[in-house]
Parts: C-alpha cells; sequence; structure tokens
C-alpha cells in the first residue's frame, strides 16, 4: 500500500467531522482519489455522482494550465471514507496521513474539480500543485449528500460574468466575441454621447430596461457576419462599431418614439429581448443596400425604418408573420423559433418596402 503524508490546515466546524486544506501534486491526489461517474450497477441501483466529462471544457482548461504563468487557486474537494489520519500539531496545523491499498479502490472521491483535474493528467508540469480541501465522511451516503449541497451552491449570474469579461486577459477563445459584445455594450450603456445611455440593464445597472445578452447578441449576430465584421480590419473598429449601432438606434428612437420612449419589454415587443436581436437583423440589412438621398447611415437608417413601420406591431395590432401565423403584438416570446421568425418576417418587409426606391435608384 501507498503512505502520503501531508500538512494541513484544519478548519473547526461541525462536530464529529474533520475538515482540512493542504497542497498535493495533481498526480497524487488520481492516486488516493478517484472520480466516480454517475451510473447503473446490473441491478438498477445508482452509483457514483459525477457528471461525465466535457471534452470542449476540458480542453480550455488544459490550454490554459499549460502555460507557464497558470494559476489555479480554488481548491479541489476531497472526500474521504476512511484511511485517512490525522495528528494534531497544534495552531491549527495537522499532519494528514492518507493511506492507499493498492489493486484496490482509493479511500477519497472527488466532489469538485473533476474537470481541473481530468485537464492536468493530461499535462507533464513538473512541480506544479493543487489545493486540496478534504472531508471525512462516515458513510457513502453522507459522501453523496455532500456531493449534492456543494456542487448546488448559486453559481455567478451571468450578467456579473460578461460584465466582467472586458476587463480580463487571457481567457478561452470562447469568450473573445462575447469580450468584444461585451466592450460595445458598456460603450453604449455608459458613454454620455449614446442614445441608450443607462438604458442597458447589467450588474451594475440593475435599474436598466434592455437586455444586456439581447444587445451583446447583435453585437455578435454583426461581428460573425454582418456590419461589425467588416469594421473589423480598422484600427478604430470598435469606435466605428459604437457610432454604428449608435446611429441605429437613434433612428430607431426617431422613428418608433411612442413605442420606444418609456416602455418596457412588457408594454413594446420593440423593447423586449426578441425584438432587439431581430431589429439587428434590420440594422444589418439596411447597412448593406444603398438609398438614393441618404447621406449618412443615420440617414439611410431612418428611411429604411419608417418604410418598416406599417408592418410592425410593437404595441398593439397584429404581426401578420406568414398568411398561416398572425399573433397579437405580445405574442412574440424571447425564444429561438419566434426570434427566427421575427427576424424573416422583419428584413423582408423591409426589402419589399424599399423596393420602389431601389427601383428608381435604379
Amino acid at each position: 500500500m501507498k503512505i502520503y503524508r501531508f500538512k494541513a490546515i484544519r478548519a473547526t466546524q461541525a462536530q464529529d467531522h474533520d475538515v482540512f486544506c493542504f497542497a498535493a501534486d495533481p498526480v497524487d491526489v488520481l492516486a488516493f482519489s478517484e472520480i466516480e461517474r454517475v451510473g447503473r450497477q446490473d441491478n438498477g441501483e445508482l452509483r457514483g455522482f459525477q457528471r461525465h466529462q466535457i471534452a470542449p471544457h476540458i480542453k480550455e482548461i488544459r490550454d490554459y494550465l499549460g502555460r507557464e504563468d497558470a494559476l489555479l487557486p480554488n481548491a479541489v474537494i476531497v472526500a474521504f471514507l476512511g484511511n485517512v489520519k490525522i495528528t494534531d500539531l497544534g495552531d491549527g496545523i495537522v499532519d494528514v496521513e492518507i493511506t492507499a491499498p493498492e489493486n484496490e479502490q482509493p479511500p477519497g472521491f472527488v466532489v469538485d474539480g473533476q474537470q481541473r483535474l481530468t485537464a492536468l493528467s493530461g499535462i507533464h508540469k513538473p512541480g506544479f500543485q493543487v489545493f486540496v480541501s478534504a472531508l471525512v465522511c462516515k458513510d457513502y451516503n453522507e459522501l453523496r449528500q455532500q456531493f449534492v449541497l456543494i456542487n448546488n451552491t448559486r453559481p455567478l449570474p451571468k450578467t456579473l460574468i460578461y460584465e466582467l469579461l472586458p476587463n480580463v486577459e487571457g481567457l478561452p477563445e470562447r469568450f473573445t466575441s462575447r469580450k468584444v459584445a461585451a466592450r460595445l455594450v458598456d460603450r453604449l450603456n455608459f458613454r454620455t454621447d449614446s442614445v441608450l445611455f443607462g438604458e442597458i440593464r447589467q450588474h451594475t445597472n440593475p435599474q436598466g430596461i434592455l437586455s444586456d445578452t439581447a444587445m451583446q447578441k447583435i453585437v455578435m449576430n454583426s461581428t460573425s457576419d454582418g456590419a461589425i465584421r467588416n469594421l473589423i480590419k480598422e484600427e478604430n473598429f470598435e469606435e466605428l462599431a459604437f457610432e454604428l449601432l449608435n446611429s441605429f438606434f437613434k433612428a430607431v428612437r426617431e422613428v418608433f418614439g411612442n413605442e420606444w420612449i418609456g416602455m418596457s419589454p412588457k408594454t413594446s415587443r420593440l423593447r423586449h429581448g426578441a425584438g432587439l436581436v431581430a431589429m439587428g437583423f434590420v440594422m444589418e440589412q439596411l447597412y448593406s443596400i444603398e438609398l438614393s438621398n441618404c447621406k449618412t447611415t443615420y440617414e439611410k437608417f431612418v428611411v429604411g425604418l419608417t418604410e418598416l413601420k406599417s408592418y410592425t406591431a410593437w404595441t398593439s395590432g397584429i404581426w401578420k408573420l406568414t398568411a398561416f401565423d398572425h399573433r397579437p403584438w405580445n405574442g412574440i416570446q424571447n425564444t429561438s423559433s419566434d426570434i427566427d421568425i421575427l427576424s424573416h418576417f422583419l428584413v423582408r418587409s423591409l426589402k419589399r418596402s424599399l423596393r420602389p426606391l431601389m427601383h428608381t435608384e435604379a
């Protein structure tokens, strides 16, 4: 059998329970503990509690931990069912001795941090240690109980995470487009020359009305395959993108004043998440065409939105989305399918309304 010894700090918490923390090599952690995946035994009995591996997530962690400046301050949580001897050394310091019998099940179970450990197991990083927060459970039922309680804590609000993104460097690639979007939404919300100044609901601006995630979706759609993508090659593309978005919503406010000013998502679908994202596609369509007598992008937005207005039912009336899909003004919901339907309807209606102008121009 293999014996692992660590100096640890013990915390005084519930009676009859030992809770302590120490630093260890990930290889050792995986030797004296296991990641028990949830599954069913032959008799149908549930065994284990960990979710299955999430390959993309593990790859992201592995890519980050492969860097020389990688840090992992959050501890892995391991629960033990025996085979742990604790000797009090005074002043909250203890000597921990973990016995792991060879060719038998390890005494520890990873309660939290399985993806981090799995990622570390796939890279060679000599001298790199992780913190281990450990507790000793009296039986398997208590171990599973601790797993549920520890993993059922409320996660950070996405609004807070998204608001933090513009100020964080070295994040995984999947955050890149969201980071650009968050930065632009910040400008729209907090620059005094923005028509949306203070209008967007964020973690630090809870009194805002417009959904920050909907606004970010507009930016991400445009960055992926739209107007902002065309601006990225410019050195000051974020300022140009801000001017584009600000001009569009200034035009929206001008044309749909009664359905915009003072309205909320409940009283106007134009201020609703579905309406905002759908109008983002209207912006893209107007940006991509040329209209006669329009000297600025703002003027083009005003002309196009004015032509579109008669097809809309933001605060009253009926949406005649298709020949068979007619809905009351508030029948549009913030779902992917409804956003797609509304987007296609608005763009289709816009093209139809602009045909005379485009024909005259030709």
